[in-house]
C-alpha cells in the first residue's frame, strides 16, 4: 500500500504510531543561533526515538529564555510553567500525586544557581524521578544581560561591567547533594547532548544534565567559556557515550579498559568508551575532584560526571502509599461528612 499525502508512511512511525513532527512544540521566538533551540530540537529527536508517549510527559518550568523552551518541544504533552525557582516544587507534587508521568524540567543558571538554588539542593536530596535540564549560559537573557551565578569570575560584559564573584558550579552542588546522575554537555554537540537525554530519561531518580547554551545576544565572545568559540576550541569529552536501549552482556562487545557498561534499570545501559584519560563515573571523590580541577584550570569536560543507581528515590524514602493520590478513588481523599461534623464539633 502507497502512503497519501494524509497518511504517514509507517516506516516513519516510532513504537507509539507517531511521526517525529508529532513530538514539535510551537515556532521558536528566541534569538536565532540560542543554544537552547538546538537542546529543544535533540529532545524532540529522543522521546521520538524512545517511542514516549507524549500524554505521558509533564513539561516542567521556571522563569527565564531557558524556561520558555518547552513551548518549543512535545505539544501534545502535559506542561506547567512555574514562578521563578520554584520549578522542583511543583514537579515534586506532580510527581508524588501521578507516578506514570515522566516529568522533564527545564531550567537556567539562574532560575536554578540564583533564586531557586535551595529548591534545587532539597529536590535533589528528595532525589525526585525526573530529568533535570539546565541550559546553561552565565547570563541572564531575558533582562538583557546580567551576569548570573555561573558566570566566570573576571568576565566582561558590556552592559554588567566585570564580574568580581566566584562561579557556582551546579554539577558539583549536585554531586554533594547526592543526585545519582550528574553530567554536563554543550548544546554544539548534538550526539552527546541526545545520548545523556536517552539515558536520563532512563535514570529511576533526578537525573541532572548541566548544558552549556551561549547566549547569542550577550555572552558570545571568545574569552566567556559558555560561547560557540570557547566550547569547540575547548570542550574535553571524558568518553564516547551510547545509550544502548536493552543491556544483553552476551552481544555487547567490549574490551576491558576500553569500555565501561553502566547499567540502568530494566535493562538499558549506557556504553562509554574511553577518549583521552582513565575516568569511572562511578568514583564520587574522582567526580569531585575532576570539576574542581576543570574549574581551577577553566577547562571544559563533558559527558557523564557521575552515576549511582543505588539511592532510593522520593517514593521509597519518604514510605509514600502504593497507590498515588491520582488513582486514590474519593472515599480516600476527601474527608466524609461525617468526620468534618465531628471537626466542627471539636472546634465549637
Amino acid at each position: 500500500m502507497v502512503a497519501t499525502a494524509t497518511e504517514p508512511r509507517r516506516d516513519k512511525l516510532n513504537l507509539v504510531g507517531l511521526e517525529k513532527g508529532d513530538y514539535r512544540g510551537r515556532p521558536s521566538t528566541l534569538c536565532s543561533g540560542c543554544g537552547h533551540d538546538s537542546i529543544s530540537s535533540q529532545i524532540i529527536s529522543v522521546a521520538w526515538e524512545l517511542s514516549l508517549p507524549p500524554h505521558k510527559v509533564i513539561k516542567m518550568s521556571g522563569i527565564g529564555c531557558s524556561s520558555k523552551s518547552p513551548a518549543y518541544f512535545l505539544n501534545r504533552s502535559h506542561g506547567f510553567n512555574a514562578l521563578h525557582g520554584r520549578m522542583p516544587s511543583v514537579v515534586t507534587g506532580a510527581s508524588i500525586a501521578n507516578r506514570g508521568l515522566i516529568p522533564i524540567a527545564v531550567s537556567g543558571d539562574g532560575d536554578t544557581g540564583s533564586i531557586g538554588i535551595g529548591q534545587y539542593k532539597h529536590l535533589l536530596r528528595r532525589n525526585v524521578p525526573m530529568v533535570y535540564i539546565i541550559e546553561n549560559n552565565g547570563v541572564y537573557g531575558l533582562t538583557k544581560g546580567q551576569f548570573s551565578a555561573t558566570a566566570d569570575m573576571g568576565q566582561k560584559l558590556k552592559y554588567a561591567g566585570v564580574n568580581e564573584l566566584p562561579p557556582i558550579d551546579l554539577c558539583l552542588e549536585a554531586i554533594a547533594a547526592d543526585c545519582g546522575f550528574v553530567a554536563r554537555s554543550f548544546s554544539g554537540d548534538a550526539k552527546q547532548v541526545r545520548e545523556l537525554l536517552k539515558a536520563a530519561i532512563s535514570f529511576n531518580g533526578t537525573a541532572v544534565i548541566d548544558i552549556i547554551s551561549p547566549c547569542v545576544t550577550f555572552n558570545n565572545h571568545e574569552e566567556s567559556t559558555k560561547s560557540y568559540p570557547y566550547g569547540k576550541a575547548n570542550e574535553e569529552p571524558l568518553h564516547d557515550i551510547t545509550f544502548v536501549p536493552k543491556y544483553d552482556e552476551i552481544t555487547v562487545d567490549y574490551a576491558e579498559g576500553e569500555e565501561i557498561m553502566v547499567k540502568m534499570h530494566e535493562g538499558p545501559a549506557i556504553r562509554l568508551k574511553k577518549l583521552d584519560r582513565d575516568y569511572n563515573p562511578g568514583d564520587k571523590f574522582s567526580a569531585i575532584k575532576l570539576l574542581l580541577e576543570a574549574q581551577a584550570n577553566q577547562n571544559f569536560v563533558t559527558g557523564l560526571i557521575y552515576f549511582d543507581e543505588n539511592r532510593g528515590t522520593i517514593q521509597d524514602t519518604m514510605d509514600l502509599d502504593e497507590t498515588p493520590l491520582v488513582d486514590m478513588p474519593e472515599s480516600r481523599v476527601r474527608p466524609s461528612q461525617a468526620a468534618l461534623d465531628k471537626l466542627m464539633a471539636d472546634l465549637a
